[in-house]
């Protein structure tokens, strides 16, 4: 009998008045918004405008949870259309199931959609925001835990995660596969933090790192686990995008590197961070003012060639009075 071990939650919704609260959601949305600030926050250190993370995550996360599902979906075809299963259960995106390779992927065809109607690079934007990602697959992944699903093999480890009996599992004790990759999640948010401050990571080069320091970790973690999988020359599925992703990324590091040294110095063209710009402003409206006041000679206070005339004028008058 295994005396200290991770209890699992006797059900994963929380009844909230006529309101269900289901703890997966919960979670996905609590990450959503950690990602968004503190991705905000890294956008305006460099030197982009407070809110446009926001804005572009509005065309991001409606595509990253689309493209999350269909992963998933297509991947696990069998659990939604096979002979006895509801294929309408595809659409029940609360119960759990979102691909993160699809997630990733479609959510950044709309952030590209989101930084061209702002006229922003997709990469810088895609810089600010890796680490923040990192985080809410952190966060994301005590989802699993509320549905108890994506356990490993059994084992009687104090950190053991305790599953019930259900459908499509056997009561026991496992791996917390979910707790391992949260935690793996936390040190590639903090890697790519560090590197991004060490190296001065630029072009898309910060999120290429955390793409490939995730893929580094989802290969061994998804290999302990045990939930039904395809598998090629006898690699689950996931294992193999893993290896492809993981091998993209760092050759997109190796090439951005040489063809596109350092950072950006605008993310924003319309966003001007200069020190005093504001004063700076202010002076040389007022230097125009001038160069406009000496160019007409209305404006001025002494007589100009028009004052010469008329005193002229009034000389002579007085001269044929006289």
């Amino acid at each position: 009998m295994n005396l200290a071990s991770i209890p699992s939650p006797s059900t994963g919704v929380i009844e909230l008045g006529p309101i269900p609260l289901r703890g997966y959601a919960f979670c996905i949305i609590i990450g959503v918004f950690v990602a968004v600030w503190f991705g905000n926050k890294r956008w305006i250190a460099r030197g982009g405008k407070a809110g446009t993370v926001a804005d572009i995550a509005v065309w991001a996360v409606p595509f990253g949870l689309v493209g999350g599902r269909l992963y998933h979906v297509i991947t696990d075809y069998q659990l939604y259309f096979s002979e006895g299963e509801n294929w309408v259960d595809a659409f029940k995106i609360w119960e759990g199931g979102l691909g993160i390779w699809g997630a990733i992927a479609f959510g950044a065809v709309g952030a590209w959609i989101g930084c061209r109607r702002r006229g922003i690079p997709l990469p810088a934007w895609a810089d600010a925001l890796a680490p923040g990602i990192a985080f809410a697959q952190a966060i994301g992944r005590w989802g699993n835990w509320f549905n108890q699903e994506l356990y490993g093999k059994p084992t009687d480890l104090p950190w053991a995660v305790e599953i019930s009996e259900g459908a499509n599992r056997v009561a026991g004790t496992y791996h917390p596969t979910f707790l391992y990759e949260s935690l793996w999640c936390i040190g590639v948010a903090l890697l790519v933090i560090w590197a991004d401050r060490r190296f001065n990571l630029g072009h898309g080069r910060a999120f290429a790192l955390y793409v490939a320091a995730y893929c580094a970790g989802r290969a061994w973690i998804e290999y302990m686990r045990v939930d039904e999988a395809h598998h090629i020359l006898g690699l689950r599925l996931n294992v193999w995008t893993a290896i492809i992703v993981f091998v993209l990324a760092v050759v997109y590091i190796v090439v951005s590197a040489k063809l596109r040294p350092g950072r950006e110095e605008i993310v924003e063209p319309d966003r001007d961070t200069t020190p005093g710009k504001d004063a700076d402003a202010k002076d040389a409206d007022a230097k125009d003012a001038e160069q406009d006041a000496d160019a007409d000679p209305l404006s001025k206070d002494e007589p100009g060639e028009s004052g010469k005339d008329l005193t002229a004028e009034s000389t002579e008058a007085a001269a044929e009075k006289g």
